[in-house]
């Protein structure tokens, strides 16, 4: 785990390189900027200055960080390597935002539960692979030997078994339900990762869209909000294909033009106009 004013140091980071991405600024030029800004004193500075080079050469952030594994976690490289996967439809901007939010719930005092969450509902909302993704998280050094364990066998039940019932099977909450059931001690076969509340929650979520226990432990707990994929812009999209469309009518105007000037249409011109051509 890293100082608390790295994390706040990082936050900044992510949520400054966000705001410059969306004003088209290249990464470089970016990485220069945010650079002089970041608190000198922190290890930051230093990690930037080998973004830099990996990107003058490969062209790749997650590439830098994949080797800075002493100070990005290896889910925070992987989010940034869905963004850069040219066959993956993550954007860069969202992935960006994804880890503002975490480094600043690292800052403000992170459970391991919580974190966790947030990091699965990411690969949920965002529909990237559990396999990688619940790889990287269980090598994130803030997790203990029992958490690692038990990600790694969430890793192979999802799709088998509801989320809802694995976090309640590793509850306070199941563990005081035996008890009572059999009124006598009840030692759980594996240690308790939740608490009494998660457990509950998680309980009255079987058998529901994972996104409703998400959404209920955030009401409840207060833990961290995954951003949403942000929606194209309908109206961006549709004023270019209206450009295009108004240019093939002026085109076959001036042909119908000529055609009633000269008498005769030419057959090629008019397949060219059709193609698009």
């Amino acid at each position: 785990m890293l100082p608390r004013e790295e994390y706040i140091e990082q936050a900044f980071f992510f949520r400054t390189a966000l705001a410059r991405t969306r004003e088209n600024i290249p990464m470089q030029e970016l990485l220069l900027g945010v650079r002089e800004e970041v608190l000198a004193t922190t290890n930051l500075p230093f990690a930037i200055d080998f973004m830099l080079d990996a990107l003058r050469h490969t062209g790749q952030l997650a590439d830098a960080m994949k080797k800075l594994g002493h100070y990005f976690t290896p889910f925070q490289t992987y989010v940034i390597a869905e963004a850069e996967d040219e066959r993956r439809r993550f954007d860069i901007r969202v992935a960006l935002l994804i880890l503002e939010r975490e480094a600043q719930y690292r800052a403000d005092g992170c459970t391991r539960a919580g974190l966790f969450v947030y990091q699965f509902e990411t690969l949920c909302r965002n529909r990237l692979r559990y396999d990688r993704g619940l790889g990287a998280a269980a090598e994130d050094p803030w997790y203990d030997a029992d958490w690692k364990k038990w990600i790694l066998h969430v890793r192979h039940q999802i799709g088998l078994v509801d989320f809802a019932d694995l976090v309640t099977l590793r509850s306070e909450h199941y563990v005081t339900r035996k008890k009572q059931q059999r009124r006598e001690d009840f030692t759980p076969p594996e240690p308790v990762l939740f608490g009494e509340k998660e457990g509950r929650i998680a309980l009255a979520n079987r058998q529901k869209d994972p996104l409703l226990l998400f959404a209920a432990l955030q009401r409840q707990l207060g833990y961290p909000k995954v951003p949403l994929p942000e929606r194209p812009d309908e109206v961006s999209q549709q004023l270019p294909r209206l450009i295009r469309l108004v240019e093939q009518l002026n085109r076959r105007v001036k042909m119908l033009e000529e055609e009633s000037r000269e008498g005769a249409v030419d057959l090629k011109k008019l397949e060219r106009d059709i193609l698009g051509e």
